[in-house]
């Protein structure tokens, strides 16, 4: 029966682990995207013409 149990523990230690796992991936991948509409103008447009 210990046995037993020390391997639920161990599932359910892994089952943790992979949902913390989960969380930082939802917040790292669904945070807000920066705004890049400043780069669709190719960059010699945006430079200025004096050197």
């Amino acid at each position: 029966m210990e046995s037993l149990q020390k391997w639920f523990t161990a599932l359910v230690g892994v089952n943790a682990a992979e949902q913390e796992r989960l969380a930082r991936a939802h917040a790292i991948f669904n945070a807000p995207q920066p705004d890049l509409s400043h780069f669709e103008i190719p960059a010699c447009w945006r430079r200025n013409g004096a050197h």
